[in-house]
């Protein structure tokens, strides 16, 4: 996918990606796109979802961190997002 037909362009709409160690699960896939790799298809996950659940990990529930940068108080999933509990090992 590229908006100037050269390839290096991201795809938002579909990517693979990997986490291992420190509370992950090994040995599991999760998700699907489509047959081109083009759209994801199964499983869904917002970035949101990622840093909420490499949080939980940590011991953190996202909602609680708050930071403060230029502003109100923050927080890093934007008061958004849902540890995804299946990657963990508990």
């Amino acid at each position: 996918m590229s908006e100037k037909g050269d390839g290096r362009d991201h795809n938002p709409t579909g990517f693979t990606m990997w986490m291992a160690g420190g509370g992950v699960r090994g040995g599991q896939v999760i998700g699907a796109t489509d047959e081109l790799g083009l759209w994801a298809t199964k499983d869904r996950l917002h970035v949101h979802d990622l840093h909420a659940t490499v949080l939980h990990l940590l011991g953190i529930h996202n909602l609680d961190l708050i930071y403060h940068y230029k502003g109100p108080p923050e927080n890093p999933t934007i008061n958004e997002g849902e540890a995804y509990k299946e990657i963990t090992m508990g």
